[in-house]
């Protein structure tokens, strides 16, 4: 796909205050100049305004808040300008969460992304990209999954993604719309949420509190810096085949418990004192592996260094308090005491 020529495009960005989403955006403003960027976002507990403030005046950047599950709002969206292309960030993300409240995660994921599927379809947009996950292969005990795996979700988050991307796939097989698929290896950097493990274990350990950490801590997960994520969607994005999944997996697998090591060094602290483990996540996955052959056949390939990206995500948090405290003591207080205060030690 080429997007040179006088004529700007129009790319609708779906839940760009988001982690991931905002450093799209923002990569998408910076290196394609042709491109004008509609970010439609409910702004719920995960968004933040503050993710994008760099280029929220920008020329080529344009805001509306809305649910992708309001067919309302989408359909007045799609009304107000010639959208070429739509990249679905927009999601319920958090497994705990799912775990707690599974019903949010099917409205947005599901319900949500049938919505903007239809709006497309009538708008015949020239590319539909559905930003989904590696949680949806499920627990990969030896082996690394390849866009063929059966999906085999394990938690309601897992199943609502699963979900959204057979709908995409049946639009592309029914309809011949124009989609790709990107799932994408567990995601760290920058302006990322801090009920996370990484930003949250940042966050507690500069703030000199313990930590909790899950079972053993032998879980295993291949990290993406957020930049290589999203550089990673752009060139599946322009250069991908019609009806693909990618996968983009970052190459760095690590144990939930060898990352909680290097955080506690990282931030000057001790894992004796500052390490609680607590009883594990309800099935919860050992091991998550991405096969990104084909994704790396486009030309993609993370760039970060993971050790050397974990040091500068440490250092981000710490320059850019002002960011996450207001986070950490609003909603995000009340979600950490239901999850972590009657969880008990092992």
């Amino acid at each position: 796909m080429n997007d040179a020529g006088p004529d700007p495009t129009v790319w609708l960005v779906t839940g760009g205050l988001g982690f991931i989403g905002s450093h799209f955006i923002r990569k998408v403003i910076a290196e394609r100049p042709n491109v004008k960027v509609i970010n439609l976002d409910a702004v719920t507990y995960a968004a933040n305004p503050a993710n994008l403030a760099d280029v929220s005046d920008h020329t080529r950047y344009s805001f509306v808040l809305g649910d992708i599950a309001d067919r309302r709002v989408v359909a007045e969206v799609f009304s107000h300008a010639k959208i070429d292309v739509v990249v679905n960030f927009a999601a319920e993300t958090h497994v705990d969460r799912s775990i707690l409240d599974a019903e949010a995660f099917l409205r947005t994921d599901v319900l949500g992304t049938h919505v903007l599927l239809e709006a497309a379809r009538k708008a015949e947009v020239r590319r539909f990209v559905q930003v989904s996950t590696d949680e949806v292969y499920g627990d990969v005990p030896s082996g690394s999954s390849t866009e063929t795996a059966p999906l085999a979700p394990r938690s309601p988050y897992a199943a609502s993604k699963g979900g959204g991307d057979l709908q995409v796939l049946a639009y592309f097989a029914t309809f011949g719309m124009p989609c790709i698929i990107t799932r994408g290896s567990n995601t760290y950097g920058p302006y990322q949420y801090p009920e996370k493990i990484i930003p949250l274990f940042i966050t507690n350990l500069i703030d000199d509190e313990p930590v909790p950490l899950y079972g053993d801590g032998l879980q295993e997960r291949d990290w993406i810096h957020a930049e290589d994520h999203a550089q990673g969607i752009l060139t599946v994005l322009e250069h991908g085949g019609n009806g693909e999944i990618y996968n983009l997996g970052g190459g760095a697998p690590r144990a939930n418990i060898a990352i909680t090591r290097r955080l506690v060094e990282l931030c000057g602290r001790s894992f004796e004192t500052h390490v609680r483990h607590v009883t594990d996540r309800l099935g919860h996955d050992r091991r998550y592996s991405l096969d990104s052959t084909k994704a790396r056949a486009l030309g993609w390939a993370p760039k970060h260094d993971f050790d050397a990206g974990l040091a500068e995500t440490v250092a981000w948090y710490r320059k850019n308090e002002g960011w996450w405290r207001p986070i950490k003591s609003g909603e995000f207080a009340e979600y950490y005491r239901k999850q972590y205060a009657d969880r008990g030690s092992v």
